[in-house]
C-alpha cells in the first residue's frame, strides 16, 4: 500500500508553524501536513475513530505544548501498537539535558533543538524534511487505520 506522505508538526508556537511550514513549501518537502497546535489535537489525530486517518509518515514534536507536553504524547504514540514504530522527530528550543535524556529514554528517533536564527530554521526544517520524507525507509506498519 503507498501512502501519501504526511507530516504531524505537533507544536503550539505560531511563529514556529510557520517558519516550518514556509520552509517545507520552499522546498517542496511533503504532500500533506497536518499541524496539532497541542497534545489533545495531536492524540486526537493519531488515535481518533471517527473515519479513516492517514497516519504520518514522521511525527515532528515539540516538548512543551499545552494539554499534554511533548513526552506524555511520545509515550502514548509507543504504548499503542498502531504507532509504536511510528518515527517521532523531538523539536525543540529545549538545551536541557533531563529534557534530551527524557525524549530517549520515551522513544524519540531524534532530538533536535530549533535554532533562533529565521534561516538556520528555515535549513533545519529542510533538512528534517529530506531525511525524514526521502531518504529514511519507514516501518511498514504506518498504514491507515480506523
Amino acid at each position: 500500500m503507498s501512502r501519501i506522505p504526511l507530516i504531524l508538526l505537533v507544536e503550539d508556537n505560531p511563529d514556529d508553524v510557520a517558519l516550518t511550514l514556509r520552509a517545507f513549501e520552499k522546498y517542496h518537502i511533503a504532500n500533506q501536513i497536518v499541524v496539532a497546535r497541542d497534545g489533545e489535537e495531536a492524540l486526537d489525530y493519531l488515535f481518533s475513530a471517527n473515519g479513516k486517518r492517514i497516519l504520518p509518515q514522521v511525527v515532528l514534536l515539540d516538548l512543551k505544548v499545552p494539554k499534554y507536553d511533548g513526552l506524555e504524547i511520545l509515550r502514548r504514540i509507543r504504548a499503542d501498537e498502531r504507532t509504536k514504530l511510528l518515527p517521532v522527530v523531538i523539536l525543540t528550543s529545549s538545551e536541557q539535558d533531563e529534557d534530551l535524556m527524557g525524549s530517549y529514554r520515551a522513544g524519540a528517533n531524534s532530538y533536535v533543538r530549533k535554532p533562533v536564527d529565521f534561516v538556520e530554521f528555515t535549513e533545519a526544517a529542510r533538512q528534517l524534511g529530506l531525511y525524514w520524507m526521502v531518504l529514511n525507509n519507514a516501518a511498514p506498519t504506518t498504514r491507515a487505520h480506523g
